[in-house]
């Protein structure tokens, strides 16, 4: 017999309901609402681009035009990202006559962006 490493131990074969169990977490969890928008949230980190940006904006306020030289790639495509990251509140901007700078936003896209980085290299 073959057994397949992960998944028996992904499976529980008991029918037992531990009632004041779920209901205790039930009553901890967020709204619903909530983790809806979490996800959300957490979805504008699932690009690699995005990820750069965030990265590069740690050390400097930057307009998109050094942006797009830093990544390679377009003045278009940078703006694009900008946008979500913007519409996230991820990163905030500021204009000096023609030039638009961007920034992170707060202290905390810092945080979020290095416990994913400790995480995956741990």
């Amino acid at each position: 017999m073959v057994l397949e490493i992960g998944h028996e131990a992904d499976r529980c074969d008991c029918n037992v309901i531990h009632e004041d169990v779920v209901e205790r977490v039930r009553l901890t969890m967020p709204r619903e609402e909530d983790l809806y928008d979490l996800a959300e949230f957490f979805k504008v980190f699932g690009d690699s681009t995005r990820i750069k940006i965030i990265s590069a904006l740690f050390k400097n306020e930057m307009c998109v035009c050094d942006i797009a030289y830093l990544l390679n790639m377009t003045q278009s495509a940078i703006s694009h990202q900008l946008r979500v990251l913007r519409q996230a509140r991820l990163v905030k901007n500021r204009k000096e006559g023609k030039i638009v700078f961007y920034s992170l936003n707060d202290e905390h896209v810092k945080q979020i962006f290095d416990q994913g980085l400790n995480h995956i290299n741990e």
